[in-house]
């Protein structure tokens, strides 16, 4: 058989490509994908992957590029390919990391194409064959977003669309432009978790059903088609743990969309309930007192010590402009006044540094977190997804708060993600650049969760009669609430 021929076999059967070109078996639902994508079906001109977490949707999305590039090639045009993800770090970490693993496993593909961070081209016609990585920022206007996927034209065109959850409309539009010009093979394909009912990937499945061929990939125990990729006893113990109904689960265990998006950490709701809550002094002064202090890394953020007890939130200090010691003279005159029994400060970049040896040197030993440190849970990212999502917890589980205007905001902010198997939190500045300020109360609130919560009693208080270590604010009194 000429190479000719074996390009137009592979080009028919993508199937026979993956397994003679990387020598592998594709699960039963990467075998639907890949005659999906090599159809001639008007209806397969848009392929929307619907996926729990895990299941290989990069993987696939990385063999029917290498396909397209080898195979969609004749005398006069060159095929072109372009990858768009929400961040160009989200694009690099995913999909394009995924295309170099492939390539690294075929000798013809290492042979022909040549590999960089944000460009895959032939190495004999780099400006005409290739695929690009774009990528653009949330924070980016729709002009800009349009513009990620404007000016590609060939006969033989691609829009690969990875993480497509978070992608606006706008990116589809520019892609339907491509096909708009009516090439001989034309394909968007798109893949996701389905945690929102915003962007195109939920649109896909609904209301542009008829537009789009969904493919549902799935970890769900009771289907007989489900991916082997994700381990089905883990799988069968979080539906019995949390329940097939529950958002997480729906998404990503059985790859369904919940009733409502899950990617905001806490909802108004669930913290206006805390906010309302009543609660007696006997329900949180069986735990111990504990100080969580968030120490401010710019000028205009603010450094935060936020005093909790059990499912008691207090009134938080906050201050602007103190050094590492005028923090640290706070913090002792919070511990002394109120009796705290733990305090957590932030570390993070060594701002809080200083703080801590102020302390240390005044005698106080304290716990130094920092947010990037793994957590003790290694289902979460780091330590400050772990303290964020334990204090989401907390709040749904009854805990009361301060009625603070900032606290509120900066509680339902966030949203997060599902990355490499484990739960991550939208960073700090993205929060910041979203909010136009810096999430330092909430922070320091989240710096308590540090440490699991430990049982304490009234002897253990230093010694001191309990009225002498009220704190001013009484959680009994509405009326000392902060608007």
């Amino acid at each position: 058989m000429t190479s000719a021929e074996i390009l137009t076999k592979w080009r028919r059967d993508p199937v026979a490509f993956v397994r003679e070109v990387f020598n592998v078996e594709p699960d039963a639902w990467q075998i639907l994908a890949l005659q999906a994508f090599a159809s001639d079906d008007p209806h397969m001109k848009r392929i929307s992957m619907q996926a729990c977490a895990g299941p290989g949707k990069s993987t696939i999305l990385a063999w029917c590029m290498w396909n397209f590039l080898l195979c969609y090639v004749d005398a006069e045009n060159y095929p072109k390919c372009a990858a768009v993800s929400i961040t160009s770090d989200n694009l690099k970490d995913n999909l394009w990391s995924e295309l170099s693993k492939w390539q690294a496993r075929s000798p013809l593909l290492m042979d022909q194409f040549q590999w960089t961070q944000t460009k895959i081209f032939h190495k004999k016609y780099p400006a005409y064959w290739f695929a690009s990585a774009r990528s653009f920022s949330k924070s980016a206007n729709a002009d800009e977003i349009g513009r990620t996927l404007s000016g590609l034209h060939s006969k033989y065109i691609m829009f690969v669309i990875d993480e497509s959850g978070d992608i606006p409309p706008s990116i589809i539009k520019s892609a339907e432009q491509g096909l708009s010009t009516g090439p001989v093979f034309g394909k968007i394909l798109q893949a996701g978790n389905p945690t929102s009912h915003t962007g195109m990937l939920y649109a896909a499945s609904t209301i542009l059903r008829e537009q789009w061929h969904v493919i549902r990939i799935t970890g769900d125990p009771d289907e007989p088609n489900r991916s082997p990729r994700i381990d089905i006893v883990w799988a069968t113990d979080q539906i019995k743990q949390y329940g097939r109904k529950n958002p997480w689960v729906m998404a990503y265990i059985l790859g369904e969309f919940p009733e409502s998006s899950i990617n905001t950490l806490l909802t108004i709701e669930e913290v206006m309930a805390a906010v309302d809550r009543q609660m007696h002094e006997t329900s949180y002064n069986w735990s111990q007192k504990r100080l969580g202090v968030d120490v401010a890394r710019f000028g205009m953020d603010s450094s935060v010590i936020f005093p909790r007890q059990g499912l008691r939130g207090f009134k938080y200090v906050q201050v602007q402009g103190l050094r590492s010691n005028e923090v640290a003279a706070r913090v002792m005159s919070a511990k002394t006044k109120w009796g705290s029994q733990a305090e957590f400060i932030d570390g993070t970049g060594g701002y809080g540094s200083g703080v801590v040896d102020a302390l240390l040197q005044a005698g106080v030993a304290t716990h130094e977190i920092h947010y990037s440190s793994s957590a003790i849970d290694q289902a979460y990212f780091n330590k400050r997804s772990e303290m964020w999502f334990e204090m989401a917890k907390w709040i749904k589980r009854g805990a009361t708060i301060p009625n603070d205007a900032r606290l509120i905001k900066e509680l339902t902010a966030p949203t997060y993600t599902f990355v490499n198997g484990k739960f991550q939190l939208e960073s700090k500045d993205q929060i910041k650049a979203r909010l136009g300020f810096s999430p330092d109360v909430a922070d320091a609130l989240g710096l308590t969760f540090a440490l699991p919560d430990v049982a304490t009693t009234v002897e253990m208080d230093l010694g001191r009669p309990r009225q002498q270590l009220k704190h001013d604010y009484d959680p009994l009194d509405r009326d000392n609430k902060v608007d």
